[in-house]
């Protein structure tokens, strides 16, 4: 597999780009880092079996609600 990251131009709303940096910044990665992370878990958990579904559990931020969308539709 081609270990070369690939340039996406990804559109969001300027309130999910602050509630992304904001989280980004606790968890000391850039923002870039950031959706990274969180399109990898759910690309992981699906491949765990857990498949991402609309019913994913209450607890997960609207952020990793938004990451699920867009591994949806990619």
């Amino acid at each position: 597999m081609d270990d070369k990251k690939k340039q996406i131009p990804l559109r969001i709303s300027a309130s999910l780009y602050g509630d992304l940096s904001s989280w980004a910044e606790d968890e000391f990665r850039s923002l870039n880092g950031q959706i990274e992370y969180l399109l990898t878990e759910c690309v992981r958990k699906r491949k765990k079996g857990g498949a991402v579904t609309d019913g994913i559990d209450e607890d997960i931020s609207a952020a990793a609600r938004i990451a699920v969308y867009i591994w949806r539709y990619l």
